[in-house]
């Protein structure tokens, strides 16, 4: 992406674009690893107490799952958002405004309508229709949610950039990177937004958009601040500016914020029980600080020490996409498989995960080249 920007380059920025590019494969092994862990998500959500809906629930329960879903679930849309970004903003200085227009609808459209149209005969013959009846039935495109936001967002995107056609700003500018005190800001008021969209739109309540657009609003300021956050990233040279210490630093933040909340859910929660408003105030202001320090703490880790790209990194991360759109009937037909094992709940959570996550990315390898995934 960094090899036919929109203006020449002159010889220090194109070294710059070079060493850019050579650093870009810890975000390649970071959304591999994101993607492992959505698998291992939604895997939970038939054994834990995790909120929202699953096709297949199991009676019993493991309460250990509960703040290990809450903490993923607080930050690893957000960072893929982030990432996603990043990419587009190279991608429309490399393509240009139709071609990278033209581009997002075939990648990220195409999987959408595709799995649309396989869910409407699911939705007659399995699920059947509500009792609103056919007006009042949208099309759900479940998981795939995440590509109709990141679709409109980088619609947006390139609508802003057609508007400002006379404004060329550089591939790399200088790196000015945010201070703590903006970062610290920038958590309040993200919790700010999100608590007061929150008291209409709760967490897991879906709306459905013209009856197909999927979205929970209890989520949207989070996703559209990290989104936008990824395009001043590649602008500004975040990723590459933050120093590792910073980032230990952000790290060490995230992980006492996660041991705080397990240890608080696991422990204390029944006896020292936070009534609302005080836990809907304290629960969305950790959410958003947590989702800060460990989006920072995880990309300088994986910059650092997870950059290599052998064969395996390699093929994963072709994989990464069509896995994402594959994993759910994976792990299905994996829990499906289980159903009658009469092991506790954590046990099959354990060895549901452990088999979908090699399973999914494999039948993603081997599909992806037919399906142009």
């Amino acid at each position: 992406v960094c090899r036919r920007p929109v203006a020449p380059l002159r010889w220090r920025e194109r070294g710059c674009a070079m060493a850019d590019a050579k650093r870009l494969y810890y975000l390649d092994n970071l959304r591999v690893a994101l993607t492992m862990l959505l698998v291992a998500h939604h895997v939970g959500q038939a054994y834990g107490p995790t909120g929202g809906s699953w096709p297949i629930q199991e009676a019993a329960r493991s309460a250990i799952l509960g703040p290990l879903f809450t903490i993923d679930r607080s930050f690893f849309m957000s960072l893929f958002f982030l990432i996603s970004g990043y990419f587009s903003a190279a991608s429309y200085d490399a393509k240009g405004g139709w071609p990278f227009v033209r581009g997002r609808l075939l990648r990220l459209g195409l999987p959408i309508l595709v799995w649309a149209l396989l869910m409407i005969p699911l939705q007659i013959f399995v699920f059947g229709a509500p009792g609103g009846g056919m007006k009042a039935w949208p099309i759900d495109v479940g998981h795939l949610w995440f590509l109709e936001h990141l679709l409109l967002f980088s619609l947006f995107y390139a609508l802003w950039r057609t508007i400002r056609r006379n404004h060329h700003p550089s591939a790399f500018q200088a790196p000015r990177l945010p201070r703590t005190w903006a970062i610290l800001l920038f958590a309040v008021l993200l919790a700010a937004a999100s608590g007061l969209i929150r008291i209409p739109f709760p967490i897991d309540r879906w709306v459905y958009l013209l009856g197909f657009f999927r979205v929970m609003f209890a989520d949207v300021p989070r996703d559209l601040s990290f989104f936008v956050l990824g395009l001043i990233a590649y602008r500004r040279q975040w990723l590459t500016g933050f120093s590792s210490r910073a980032g230990r630093a952000w790290l060490a933040v995230a992980v006492l914020l996660a041991s705080l909340v397990a240890v608080y859910d696991l422990g204390l929660s029944d006896r020292f029980p936070i009534g609302e408003p005080a836990w809907g105030v304290l629960y969305v202001t950790w959410e958003s600080l947590f989702c800060c320090a460990a989006c920072i703490g995880l990309l300088v880790l994986f910059r650092d020490r997870v950059n290599g790209h052998g064969w395996l990194a390699r093929a994963l991360a072709k994989s990464q996409f069509a896995a994402y759109i594959i994993h759910v009937p994976v792990i299905l037909a994996f829990q499906y498989a289980v159903l009658d094992l009469a092991i506790p709940p954590l046990a099959k959570f354990t060895l549901v995960t452990a088999v979908s996550i090699p399973a999914t990315f494999a039948a993603a390898y081997a599909v992806r080249k037919p399906l142009h995934l």
